[in-house]
């Protein structure tokens, strides 16, 4: 059983498919997992045990009777961002909302294709940060080292996944908050294109930057996470298909130029291009023509994105200081400045349309250095918060403003042992493509047989 918990959910589903293990026992196991690691890693804030075991029984009964869905009968974990029917979505802040009358979209379809959702993970306060650390419920630590966080801010789920507690979970991304954590956990994630995944209730999250997306240990999970939450099929058959030599472009630039990068980290990005390079594509060195602009678009809708989310709590005061403030500052954002900065996007896809006519895919660095350590920021104040951070994280929040999908794949590790990661952007609704490409980068290069000892 110890084996099928790192297997990741593919696996798993496979052998609750084919009769070598049942969803009550495997569930246990996740549960036995969970209750032991929990109270190191901190990756989950609640665990729904009874409702668990129940659907639990109801997986088996389905598999009985020959039912077959990509995660039936498989453990699963959501990020505390989406609504899960009888409970309370905290987005890492201290309760200000009843229990959730309904499940979100993404929450009711996995139940429908029989996944066994077994607890929320933990986000930072309102998302906000690549790291997940909060006031209310402590400090998610990483299982490679727990002296470093995960990331953020999909960071209990990335923690869940590489602690080898469920193969797959819910995230989401609205600056890199599935890449971030992905990366730093070694774990795989996609950033969804713009509508591809249904967010019901919470719908434009941050004025279309935010989506929701998968994490697992293997493209495979991701595959099939995508194959039940998001519309068009077929991703898990996608991840064995062969991509064809792909023209892709290693770009360094950000909008604010090129950052200071660990040279292992850099390495790592140049030794990633010689290795798509033996798998027969080619890779050019080449910047998207974009200049800084994504950078404004990106904080106008943060920052009100932030701000209209703060406004709709009952209780603003409780949140923590640096919140405040960010909301504080996005209520100077004024509407017209939304506008303008939709218009600004629209140029820019027209703009990345034709890039794409000449390059299939993007590789870009992900972080450009290792994760911080647990409570580097604690009890910093908000310039202080983002001077640290950016410097870390430049090159995630451009795809959030054009709505690209873009994969986190592993690809190695730091001088103390630590993931390093790089991103794979393509066109609009290209999900199959980088999958595709990332299953057969993983075929060559895996990842997912490494364990961190926890």
């Amino acid at each position: 059983m110890e084996d099928l918990l790192w297997a990741g959910a593919d696996a798993q589903a496979r052998a609750l498919r084919d009769g070598q293990v049942t969803a009550p026992d495997l569930l246990e196991a996740v549960l036995r997992r969970a209750e032991s690691l929990n109270p190191t890693l901190n990756a989950f804030r609640v665990l729904y045990v009874d409702a668990a075991r129940e659907a639990a029984r109801e997986a088996q009964r389905r598999l009985d009777a020959g039912e077959r869905t990509p995660l039936l009968g498989v453990p699963v974990a959501v990020k505390d961002d989406t609504d899960v029917a009888g409970d309370v979505t905290t987005k890492g802040a201290r309760p200000q909302f009843p229990p959730a009358a309904a499940d979100s979209a993404v929450v009711a379809r996995l139940r429908a294709a029989g996944a066994v959702v077994v607890g929320r993970t933990l986000t930072p306060e309102q998302c906000l940060w690549p790291f997940t650390e909060t006031l209310t419920y402590g400090a998610t630590r990483n299982p490679w080292n727990p002296d470093y966080t995960t990331g953020g801010s999909s960071g209990g789920s990335a923690c869940a996944v590489a602690g080898g507690i469920v193969g797959a979970a819910t995230g989401s991304d609205g600056g890199g908050s599935i890449r971030i954590p992905a990366t730093a956990t070694g774990v795989f994630g996609i950033k969804t294109s713009r509508g591809l995944v249904d967010q019901t209730p919470w719908v434009g999250g941050w004025n279309g930057l935010s989506v929701i997306g998968p994490l697992g240990r293997t493209v495979a999970d991701v595959g099939a996470l995508l194959d039940v939450i998001a519309d068009g099929g077929d991703y898990r058959a996608a991840v064995d298909a062969d991509p064809g030599p792909l023209r892709i472009a290693l770009s360094w630039r950000t909008p604010m130029g090129r950052p200071p990068m660990n040279p292992r980290w850099r390495r790592a990005v140049i030794d990633t291009a010689d290795r798509l390079r033996d798998l027969g594509h080619s890779v050019t060195e080449v910047d998207p023509p974009l200049g800084t602009a994504p950078s404004t678009l990106f904080l106008i809708r943060y920052l009100r994105g932030v701000a209209d989310d703060v406004a709709g709590l009952p209780h603003p005061e409780w949140l923590e200081s640096r919140t405040r403030k960010i909301a504080f500052l996005g209520r100077r954002v004024p509407d017209s400045a939304l506008g303008w900065a939709q218009r600004v996007e629209d140029r820019l896809q027209r703009t990345m349309t034709d890039f794409f006519a000449a390059h299939d895919v993007i590789l870009q660095p992900s972080w450009t250095r290792r994760p911080t350590r647990v409570g580097a920021f604690h009890g910093r104040g908000l310039s202080a918060t983002y001077a640290g951070v950016t410097i870390r994280i430049p090159y995630f929040p451009t795809w959030n403003v054009l709505g690209n999908p873009v994969a986190a794949v592993p690809v190695g590790r730091d001088e103390v042992g630590m993931p390093i990661g790089v991103q794979l952007i393509g066109p609009h609704r290209s999900e199959r493509l980088l999958l595709s490409l990332s299953g057969q980068y993983e075929r060559a290069h895996p990842w997912a047989d490494r364990r961190p000892e926890v």
